[in-house]
Formats: structure tokens, C-alpha cells, sequence
């Protein structure tokens, strides 16, 4: 299959606006020809510094602006850190995130311990992954010699809608960072948020903008908002299932070798809905009892899930030719 880079605006909107059957119809085949199916990465976040940051996000309860309720922390212990990592791994994850409520990443001591922090659950044979703001083409080479594997910075939105959403960085602060990343070569992570007052033409426009950068992103995030009290966005409806369908196979069509993260909003999905978003090429969720501060379904609730469909989780590096080395570690080893 030819991977398209130079998709057309209108060409977008025609995929994204058929008939939601069709729609699927046609993601499933593009995930069976392209994807393992039936696999799906699991992924666990932790906060390691929580609240206190100085943006304005419409939609985040760790911005200070807000009154939100979030408890604000300095960056956890690294043995607290690790020790998470560890239990995530023996729930079935394979990839641990680790983020930090910052606008950008400063060249200081708490960066030289997020570096360790890397290092030491990269040891554990986990893909490290991080979202810690903007960074400079230096701290991502930083990073990647730590061992990070991926990098995530949303997009969030379009660039039409970005202004009602967050003033205090720009749209291109965004797409320069996901340049760092790439150019230091770590996998981008990058996707959005539906449910912030959008149009479907702010959430085409986005998938348009990821399906045009220089090289897909390695991951897609698909968010529904979770609204907190507090925040700007708090009174905005939940969305459907039938806007994550149209969000999920659409970039599964324009983007067939991209990881599709089921992301936030899960927690108030039933398994028939999230398997409705597999279905339509969705292969990546986020599993643990919290995504940075908002609820998220448990390790439990997704193992009862996973046999109930009959998925099973991706392995580790598992786009790494086996026994090539990767960041240290062996890839295709680790389960």
C-alpha cells in the first residue's frame, strides 16, 4: 500500500464524511491489510509532576489559572516513578509515558532527572515515552540518548480553532517540537481532542495536518474530552461514539501504519462502543486507573475486555528487527 503524504484538504473531507458504515467498512480492510488485528498496544501514563502550569489549555485541570481541585506536586520520587513503571509492566503494558504539567522543558535539575528517569524504565525493557512540553532540537537529542523511545505533543485541534483553545503558546510552537522530536529521531506521538466546541471542519482540518507532515506520526492519539469542573470547557457535552468512529477510521485511512490510540474518554465508554472503535482501527489504548489526572479504565477492566473481544497486547519494539538494538535493549524480546 502507497503511504500518502500529500492528501488534499477536499480529499480529507470526502473520507471523513461517509456514511459511518461505509466509513468503517473501508477502515477495516485498510487496518486488516496494514495492521495485526486483533493486537493492541497498552500504554500507561503517569504524571511525575502534576498542576501548576503556567498555560491556559481551555480544556486542563493543571493549569494554575483554573480552580480545579488537582493537587499540585514536584516531580515524584524516581523509585516511585520506577516502581509504577514496574507494575504497569506486569499488567500487560509495553509502553510507559511519563508527563509533566510544564510549558516547556527547562535545561535544569528536574530535566536531569526526568533523563533518569528514562534511562531506568527504558532498563526495564518498557518503550519510554514522554510529554513534557516544548523542547529544543538539544533536549530531544538529550532525550533519545537517555533512551526515550516516543515523544507525544498534541496538536490538539485545528489551526483555525487553536486561538479559542490556548493563547499562550501558538500552533506552530506545536509543529516545530514534533520537528525537534523527529529530527532527533524518536517516534512522534501527536493527535487531538474532540468535544471542545469544535467544528467537523476543525477536526478534518487537524487529521489534515497530521496526514501531511513530513512522515506520519508513529502514534495518533484520539481524545474525547473529559470535562472538569472548573475549566473553561467544563459544561461542554460528552461525545459520541459516532464522532470517535468518524475520527478513528478516518486517520486510520489516511495514516494505515500509524499506531490509533483509543485515548481519553474511554471511562465513559462501554465495551461495545470501544469495540466498535477497534473495529474501525483504533489498535492502541491507554490502560491504569488515571490519564495524568482524569479517571481511565483499570488494568482489570481492560484484561476482562481484551478476552471478552479476543485481543491480545502488542509486544514491545515490535517495529524493531528482531535482535537489532534499540535504546539499549534487545528489541522483539521483551513480552
Amino acid at each position: 500500500m502507497t503511504i500518502r503524504t500529500d492528501w488534499t484538504l477536499d480529499e480529507v473531507h470526502a473520507i471523513y464524511n461517509q456514511p459511518v458504515l461505509e466509513l468503517v467498512t473501508q477502515a477495516a480492510a485498510i487496518h486488516a491489510e496494514t495492521q495485526a488485528t486483533g493486537e493492541v498496544q497498552v500504554c500507561t501514563l503517569l504524571s511525575v509532576k502534576t498542576g501548576g502550569c503556567p498555560e491556559d489549555c481551555a480544556y486542563c485541570p493543571q493549569a494554575a489559572r483554573y480552580h480545579t481541585g488537582v493537587q499540585a506536586h514536584k516531580l515524584l520520587p524516581d523509585a516511585e516513578v520506577l516502581a509504577s513503571a514496574q507494575r504497569a509492566k506486569d499488567s500487560g503494558s509495553t509502553r510507559f509515558c511519563m508527563g509533566a504539567a510544564w510549558r516547556e522543558i527547562r535545561d535544569n535539575r528536574d530535566f536531569d532527572r526526568v533523563l533518569g528517569m528514562v534511562e531506568q524504565v527504558n532498563g526495564l525493557g518498557l518503550e519510554v515515552c514522554c510529554t513534557l512540553g516544548m523542547l529544543n532540537e538539544y533536549q530531544a537529542e538529550r532525550l533519545k540518548q537517555a533512551g526515550l523511545y516516543a515523544y507525544n505533543h498534541n496538536l490538539d485541534t485545528s489551526r483555525e480553532k487553536y486561538d479559542d483553545i490556548i493563547t499562550t503558546r501558538t500552533y506552530d510552537d506545536r509543529l516545530n517540537t514534533l520537528e525537534h522530536v523527529r529530527k532527533a529521531g524518536i517516534s512522534v506521538c501527536s493527535g487531538g481532542i474532540i468535544g471542545l466546541g469544535e467544528t467537523d471542519e476543525d477536526r478534518i482540518a487537524m487529521l489534515h495536518t497530521l496526514a501531511t507532515l513530513p512522515a506520519h506520526p508513529e502514534s495518533v492519539p484520539v481524545n474525547a474530552l473529559v470535562p472538569v469542573a472548573g475549566t473553561p470547557l467544563a459544561d461542554q457535552p460528552r461525545v459520541s461514539v459516532w464522532e470517535m468512529l468518524r475520527m478513528i477510521a478516518t486517520a486510520r485511512i489516511l495514516m494505515p501504519h500509524t499506531m490509533v490510540r483509543l485515548s481519553a474518554g474511554r471511562q465513559e465508554m462501554p465495551v461495545t462502543e470501544q469495540a466498535l472503535c477497534f473495529l474501525a482501527g483504533a489498535n492502541s489504548i491507554f490502560s491504569g486507573e488515571k490519564l495524568l489526572t482524569t479517571p481511565n479504565p483499570d488494568f482489570d477492566a481492560d484484561k476482562q475486555m481484551f478476552a471478552l473481544l479476543g485481543l491480545k497486547p502488542r509486544k514491545s519494539f515490535k517495529d524493531v528487527p528482531e535482535g537489532a538494538t534499540v535504546l539499549g535493549r534487545t528489541a522483539a524480546v521483551e513480552a
